[in-house]
């Protein structure tokens, strides 16, 4: 009997090795690459102690303590080991995050994982997967985007090291990244990932601003430095996301299930064209636009960015004038108590 269910273990494990072969090989693949992360990480005070190590990336690392603080103490955002190790990249990415679409709709691709849930993009540590991944999602008719990321986070998991490409942020941009990242740790619904990063956008942004008043003063170059971009960056981002619903109107009149023609594609070309060139005016173009928020002549392989490239826009700030409505009309601009209060509204993981 018992050499039965033994048997029958053995075999259900098999099937569900072979069925899961794929979603194995890519948590092995990521488990990996992590793990080779966090055997090469020096502690934060090795690093500060280093005279070999350059005392102005120093002085970025203890700003990165400080920002952190700020978030605990100030901003309500849960204390956690993470930053307290550092990872040289020898100025290489790290991850590659894809993300993909619909080809007449702008409607993300959704990728599912045991326990944390769906999300609208798919991270690896190796390169040719990713691009492998990103084939395989084109020969299912899906408009793809690929590109390396800056930073991630493992929810608490896991120690998540300072990367030595942060060091080279702005300020106020590695503010935002810190808090963003540290929200997540705070703040995580499952099958939310819209809800999950347009908060830690918006943590990210409030948070940032708060931080550079804090340590630098009101009229400080940080902060003008940093409320300057952000007016750029809003902007751009509205921008895109009216191309979203310019683009979606579009498609709609292409019925409920167009098949793909050559018209469809050049009538879709078209208007991408369109919103990027009408992205160049955005600030009477007093800001010079970098390669990622180019018109469409002028991107760097001559490609015009597809349906998935708006996806990104739908998942980081699609949200954020209804979160500034509430955290004005109802906490006052209190971060910590707008935390408390979504901590409660939704179960986090």
């Amino acid at each position: 009997m018992f050499k039965k269910i033994f048997i029958a273990i053995i075999v259900l494990c098999l099937l569900a090795g072979i069925y899961y072969r794929d979603l194995l090989s890519y948590g092995w693949m990521q488990a990996s690459g992590q793990v080779k992360i966090l055997m090469n990480v020096e502690e934060v005070t090795d690093v500060l102690a280093d005279p070999s190590f350059p005392d102005s990336l120093k002085a970025r690392i203890r700003l990165i303590e400080e920002i952190k603080k700020f978030g605990v103490d100030s901003l309500g955002l849960t204390p956690s080991k993470n930053y307290t190790t550092f990872y040289n990249q020898h100025g290489k990415p790290l991850i590659w995050l894809i993300t993909a679409s619909e080809k007449y709709k702008i409607e993300p691709y959704k990728w599912h994982f045991p326990i944390i849930g769906s999300f609208p993009y798919k991270g690896f540590f190796d390169s040719t997967r990713a691009v492998s991944e990103e084939r395989e999602l084109m020969k299912q008719g899906l408009d793809t985007d690929i590109g390396d990321v800056s930073a991630w986070s493992t929810l608490g998991y896991l120690k998540d090291p300072i990367l030595s490409s942060m060091l080279n942020r702005r300020v106020g941009s590695l503010a935002n990244l810190i808090l963003h990242e540290l929200t997540h740790g705070t703040l995580f619904v499952k099958n939310n990932l819209e809800l999950n990063e347009n908060l830690a956008s918006f943590i990210g942004d409030q948070g940032a601003i708060r931080f550079l008043k804090f340590k630098y003063g009101l009229d400080s170059p940080e902060l003008r430095t940093y409320e300057y971009s952000k007016k750029y960056n809003d902007a751009y981002s509205r921008h895109m996301l009216r191309g979203i619903g310019r683009l979606d109107s579009l498609y709609k009149t292409f019925g409920t299930n167009p098949v793909a023609s050559a018209h469809y594609d050049s009538l879709k070309t078209a208007l991408i064209a369109n919103i990027f060139e009408d992205a160049d005016t955005l600030l009477s173009g007093k800001r010079t636009l970098t390669n990622k928020n180019r018109g469409a002549g002028r991107w760097p392989d001559g490609k015009l960015p597809n349906n998935a490239y708006f996806i990104s826009y739908q998942t980081y700030k699609s949200k954020q004038d209804i979160f500034k409505f509430e955290f004005e009309q109802k906490f006052g601009g209190n971060i910590k108590k707008y935390l408390t209060y979504l901590k409660e509204k939704y179960p986090s993981l």
